[in-house]
């Protein structure tokens, strides 16, 4: 049975104006996707800074070096996951906000094929890592850095405490190169599920958003969970 819903609805409109106004939308849209195209040659443009330090991470095998991480491909994303002390969730889990972000890496393959490598990077060691990415069902190579100062030289490590991002790197032969870093919606972006959200009527349905009064609004990053916590709270 269905009830009428007492959340303000869009305006009603006939299928002629629907058009009019999709067209309108429409070549806003791929202005911005020619914008998108155009900082994204800006990006492949970027200077880039060699990587000197010798970092040791504790890897799905054994002990692993940066050049490690990149499997023998060319090029390396690398995500800096937030999985430390003071971070919600330790020790048994990590931060919700970056496991929502995992959660829509899509199969490797694709990556692979381009000679590109995904590899995820915490804090926390390897003993903490492995049950939570067997929890979550996640494959991607997830390494530990806390044997190194890598968080700390990255920047994801700051003395107010663990943030995430994402660096990208560049190997010629044995010598390694950092290209590109991202954080907070830099890293958003990235995902789907915000960009099929920004689709819908009602949006993220977080309260920055330009939206009509009366639409279905919540405070950002609070409703966001773990896969598999999604009713748990409702339910306790």
């Amino acid at each position: 049975m269905t009830t009428q819903s007492q959340t303000r609805l869009p305006n009603v409109a006939s299928q002629a104006e629907w058009l009019a106004a999709s067209k309108q939308l429409l070549a806003k849209e791929k202005q911005l996707t020619r914008q998108h195209d155009q900082l994204a040659a800006e990006r492949r443009k970027l200077p880039m800074v060699k990587i000197d330090k010798p970092y040791v991470f504790e890897g799905p095998a054994d002990k692993a070096s940066l050049l490690d991480l990149f499997e023998g491909r060319r090029q390396l994303i690398v995500y800096h996951f937030m999985f430390a002390p003071g971070v919600e969730g330790w020790p048994t889990t990590g931060c919700p906000g970056c496991s929502m972000f995992v959660d829509q890496i899509g199969h490797p393959a694709h990556l692979h094929a381009r000679d590109v490598s995904f590899a995820l990077v915490s804090r926390a060691p390897l003993s903490r890592i492995q049950p939570y990415q067997k929890r979550m069902g996640w494959v991607l190579p997830w390494y530990s850095s806390s044997e190194s100062d890598f968080n700390d030289d990255f920047g994801v490590t700051t003395p107010k405490g663990e943030t995430f991002g994402l660096s990208v790197f560049l190997r010629d032969g044995d010598s390694i190169y950092r290209t590109y870093f991202t954080n907070g919606r830099g890293v958003e972006a990235l995902g789907p599920v915000w960009t099929l959200l920004d689709l819908t009527p009602y949006g993220r349905q977080e309260n920055w958003e330009d939206s009509p009064e009366g639409w279905p609004q919540t405070p950002p990053y609070e409703w966001w969970r773990r896969h598999d916590e999604y009713g748990k709270q409702e339910e306790g």
